[in-house]
Parts: structure tokens; C-alpha cells; sequence
């Protein structure tokens, strides 16, 4: 009997134990995930927004779904936040949801990188 008292009590100390930690852990989340719409149109561009993110301070990773053009972003929330990865993708040349390219940045893209260039038919 004694025994059964001793294991029941450790178990409910483990138990709340466990439940606190759970909780620390859920109140100083320190990743977030933004998926953010972009001007994307081929593999380049996967390419230079991936590689481009991933010198962003911040910044975990990065994974553009170039069928919808949304770029998926894990970040630390203490280093960088979405305005600041928005800005980051507009300076690689492209438009992030509703900010538009830098447009020296867009100049230097290659041809099929351009919105249109897909076809051939750059749009300026």
C-alpha cells in the first residue's frame, strides 16, 4: 500500500512536471511561420528568394511553392519579423503579398525571372 502511495505520488509530481514545461514552452514560442505571396516564376527565383532569405538574420528557413508562389518562412520572432522579410524578398528583385520590388533589384533579374518573362514577354 505504501508502495502504490510513494508511485502515485511520483507520478503526479512528474505529471505536473511535465504540464509546466509544456506551458513554459508554448508562452515564449520563439519560431513563428509566415507565408508570404510573391512575384515568383521559375526555378531562378526559388533559387535567389531561398538563398537570398537564408542570409537574412533571423531567418530559419525558407521554402517557395513555386504552383501558388508563396514562400513559407520560419523565423525567430526575437531577430526579425514579417515586414522585415518582405522588405528582405523585395530587395532580391521580387514583390512580397502587397509591397512591391525594388526596382534596381528587378532590373538585374534575369528575363524569365520578370513578371511575364516566363513567356518571353517581359512586363516592365
Amino acid at each position: 500500500m505504501k508502495n502504490k502511495i510513494i508511485l502515485f505520488m511520483m507520478l503526479l509530481f512528474a505529471g505536473s512536471i511535465l504540464t509546466n514545461n509544456v506551458a513554459v514552452a508554448q508562452k515564449g514560442k520563439k519560431y513563428a511561420e509566415i507565408k508570404i505571396q510573391t512575384s515568383a516564376q521559375c526555378g531562378m527565383c526559388k533559387d535567389a528568394i531561398e538563398k537570398g532569405l537564408a542570409y537574412e538574420k533571423g531567418v530559419k528557413s525558407s521554402d517557395l511553392n513555386l504552383d501558388d508562389k508563396v514562400v513559407t518562412v520560419v523565423y525567430n520572432t526575437k531577430k526579425t519579423d514579417a515586414d522585415k522579410i518582405r522588405k528582405a524578398i523585395n530587395m532580391i528583385g521580387y514583390d512580397a503579398d502587397n509591397t512591391a520590388a525594388d526596382a534596381k533589384a528587378y532590373e538585374n533579374l534575369p528575363g524569365c525571372c520578370k513578371k511575364g518573362g516566363h513567356d518571353g514577354n517581359s512586363q516592365d
